[in-house]
């Protein structure tokens, strides 16, 4: 049944915009397939499916054409939408997973990061100025979603 339900995300992904889990588990279901979040996860993860930002200025699910590095594979899996305030970058990731997402942050030490707090759903991201907020987000837009 995976190839059957693989090929339809495939379809969806290229047919629509699809910016999360949620909205492809119901176009799943409404298609006939009994998914769950974590199968979905699971799916788009062996698809090797990405979010790339759109013309339209939203982050999508595509497919990639190169493996990506397991650090921005998870951020790609977990993070929803990316902005900043002055000299703090404000990361929306699924719930439950802000945590994890914050770790792989910690762990890649870019320099413009002076430290993060994480919660159940966001990362704060404090920098030393609103230029370095700018430059952290062009940097992880372009390591998650390409």
């Amino acid at each position: 049944m995976p190839n059957a339900r693989h090929e339809a995300i495939l379809q969806i992904i290229q047919s629509q915009e699809i910016s999360t889990q949620e909205a492809l588990r119901d176009i799943l279901e409404a298609q006939g397939f009994s998914v769950t979040q974590a199968t979905i996860s699971r799916d788009i993860r062996q698809l090797g499916l990405r979010k790339r930002r759109t013309a339209s200025g939203i982050s999508c699910y595509t497919k990639a054409h190169t493996a990506p590095s397991a650090p921005n594979n998870l951020l790609s899996d977990v993070v929803v939408k990316i902005d900043y305030a002055i000299n703090t970058v404000v990361v929306t990731c699924h719930a439950g997973s802000a945590q994890a997402a914050c770790a792989v942050l910690d762990r890649m030490q870019l320099p413009e990061i002076v430290g993060t707090i994480a919660g159940d759903d966001t990362i704060f991201i404090l920098t030393r100025s609103e230029a370095s907020a700018k430059q952290l987000i062009g940097s992880l837009e372009s390591q998650i979603w390409g």
